[in-house]
């Protein structure tokens, strides 16, 4: 019976030194997909709360409208302004 308890203590350790090992590199395959999953976990987050306030979705259709809307009209304003200083050629 001493020589089956000694048997299966060392197959414990054997295990437990195995299960070490694979924890090891479990961690290290885990911690180049840490930041990914992160961003996809965000993502999920941010769908499941538009799903629950789907309003939130078109205030941010407008917003994005409207500040669309405005960079154009800067642009439009600067072009406007540039085309006003054009250097006038007077043809004789």
């Amino acid at each position: 019976m001493n020589k089956k308890l000694t048997r299966i203590a060392e197959r414990r350790e054997r295990l437990i030194a195995q299960s070490a090992a694979q924890r090891i590199a479990l961690a290290k395959d885990i911690e180049l997909w840490r930041v990914p999953l992160a961003r996809v976990d965000q993502g999920l987050t941010a769908l499941r709360f538009v799903k629950k306030h789907p309003a939130t979705l078109v205030v941010g259709g407008v917003l994005f409208a409207a500040l669309r809307l405005h960079r154009a009209g800067k642009w439009l304003q600067l072009s406007w302004v540039t085309w006003q200083m054009r250097p006038i050629s007077h043809s004789k």
